[in-house]
């Protein structure tokens, strides 16, 4: 076999599979094709550079505002708005953003009114939104802190006015939306307030009409009641047990005086008749007597002495009318007693039975009235009894009424101390102590544009550029079909290379490949110096 460590060029093959990158490609390429890839990437990194020096600048000006909360603590006075500020300045910047708004400061600072400024005042609308720029600032745990304003223009002093105007139009905005809201909440309360005192009255004057209407029948009247039937009832035995006695009185006075008519006749006078007598003495001491027993018993608003002493006003009042002799004849036929002094008028001797009938006519005045109380007693009694039994329907009647009231009074208590709270904190959002902004860096005078960023540009005219010199390069090694290296002469042989020929140099030859470097070394160096300089320009002028 033959001796391959002895063949030419075997040693750098060996050398290109164990490194497996090909230095002398890469060199021979670089000598090669060193000025195609330099022109593309110096004209084309030139003429993005150079672009950025025509386009017309815009100069940002910015502040940052920063949310402070409010100076009273939140456990004296409850805020009556919305904590969500993020919600809350999206909406002050829809507002700020309207077309009325941006109109206003477009026609105050004279905004896009150049040559190139488009005619619409609607495209001048939406060309002042995409100038204006809103940055939330956001602590650790994602709660807005502080927001920046940002605002571009042609001229740094306009962008400096306009980022300064819609400053104080987001403080004054964010002001009259928190006051408007707190005024607005505090309106809803006192309007929900005023319905509940409404309906607290209404079932105030239920509970007032069930009680009136029902006086007596309350659960709370109930021992109240049981003491007064317990009363009634020891009337009514009382009543009883006189009445039992009196008609004892009865019937012995009225067999006195049966005896004494059997034993002595009465006489007639000329009519055939028992002549009258002034009954209505007899029967006023009667009614005194009760009035001074009753009144030895029970007070003076007692119902029974009151109607006796109206029984007595009315008997003596009968007494000074003189009375016709048809009403003497009938009250003579309903008496059965007949006056004693009528015996008297008519025989001149006084009978010695008249205080029996004046005892007898007492008795029976007596009788009658014991009678009548013991009704009215009766009575009584049924009315409170009656009470008694519907007092438990009437306490849950109550209870229905009550409850509605309670919760009406609850509702009430509640709305009340909510609308005193949202009161004080409209009071404190007017004195302006509640959640604000405050600037904490004022609208700066920019000094360098912000666009265009001429370094920016210079780094994306050198990433052009070398994509572009790279693009050249491989597009003139694709259509080249021309062999540079011994290694690939060697891979188109099917034997291998016993010996080769030098190449034979002339003078004219080296110096023109001299020229070749020399202009290469130049090339990369004028464009590596103009690259640096055109950065540093980039870098101090903006």
């Amino acid at each position: 076999m033959e001796d391959k460590s002895q063949l030419p060029f075997a040693e750098p093959a060996e050398q290109e599979g164990t490194n497996g990158f090909d230095l002398d490609r890469l060199a021979t390429l670089v000598r090669r094709r060193h000025l195609h890839f330099l022109i593309p990437f110096f004209l084309t990194w030139l003429i993005v550079w150079g672009t950025s020096w025509f386009l017309p600048p815009r100069y940002r000006s910015g502040t940052l505002i920063l949310v402070e909360g409010q100076t009273m603590p939140k456990d004296y006075v409850t805020p009556n708005i919305a904590d969500d500020l993020q919600e809350r300045l999206q909406s002050i910047t829809q507002q700020i953003l309207s077309r009325t708004r941006l109109l206003h400061i477009i026609d105050e600072f004279h905004l896009y009114s150049g040559r190139k400024a488009p005619g619409d005042r609607d495209a001048k609308v939406d060309r002042m939104r995409k100038d204006i720029d809103v940055e939330l600032v956001r602590d650790g745990a994602d709660r807005v802190t502080a927001f920046n304003i940002y605002y571009s223009s042609g001229d740094p002093s306009t962008a400096q006015q306009v980022t300064s105007e819609l400053t104080n139009l987001f403080i004054n905005e964010n002001l009259e939306v928190r006051q408007r809201q707190s005024e607005g909440t505090t309106k809803f309360l006192a309007d929900q307030l005023a319905a509940a005192r409404e309906n607290l009255t209404a079932q105030e004057q239920k509970v007032r009409e069930f009680k009136s209407q029902h006086m007596g029948e309350l659960p709370g009247q109930l021992s109240t009641n049981l003491q007064i039937l317990s009363g009634l009832q020891n009337q009514l035995q009382n009543e009883a047990d006189s009445l039992a006695t009196a008609k004892q009185q009865h019937t012995y006075l009225q067999t006195l005086l049966d005896q004494y008519r059997a034993s002595h006749p009465v006489p007639k006078n000329s009519t055939g008749a028992a002549s009258s007598g002034p009954t209505v003495d007899d029967k006023l001491a009667g009614l005194k007597g009760q009035l001074t027993d009753l009144e030895s018993r029970y007070t003076d608003r007692h119902p029974d002495i009151r109607k006796l002493r109206e029984q007595i006003a009315k008997t003596e009042q009968s007494r000074e009318q003189p009375l016709d002799p048809a009403s003497n004849a009938a009250q003579n036929q309903h008496d059965a007693i007949k006056d004693d002094s009528e015996v008297v008028a008519a025989t001149g001797e006084p009978s010695p039975m008249t205080h029996v009938k004046s005892e007898l006519r007492a008795n029976e005045f007596e009788i009658s009235t014991r009678e009548h109380a013991i009704t009215e007693l009766k009575a009584k009694i049924d009315t409170y009894q009656a009470r008694l039994n519907d007092e438990p329907m009437r306490e849950q009647e109550l209870i229905d009424l009550t409850r509605g009231y309670d919760q009406s009074k609850s509702d009430y208590d509640d709305l009340l101390k909510k609308k005193n709270e949202s009161a004080m904190a409209t009071s404190m959002e007017l004195m302006q102590q509640g959640e604000r902004f405050r600037v904490i860096d004022p609208p700066n005078l920019p000094l360098k544009p912000d666009f265009p960023n001429r370094l920016k540009f210079c780094g994306i005219g050198l990433a052009l550029g070398f994509g572009l010199g790279a693009v050249v390069v491989g597009a003139l090694e694709a259509i080249d079909d021309r062999l540079y290296l011994e290694k690939e002469i060697t891979d188109l042989l099917p034997a291998p290379v016993i010996s080769e020929i030098p190449i034979m140099i002339n003078p004219r030859d080296e110096r023109a490949a001299n020229r070749k470097l020399w202009l290469g070394w130049i090339s990369a160096g004028v464009i590596a110096t103009t690259i640096l300089a055109g950065s540093a320009l980039s870098y101090f002028r903006g």
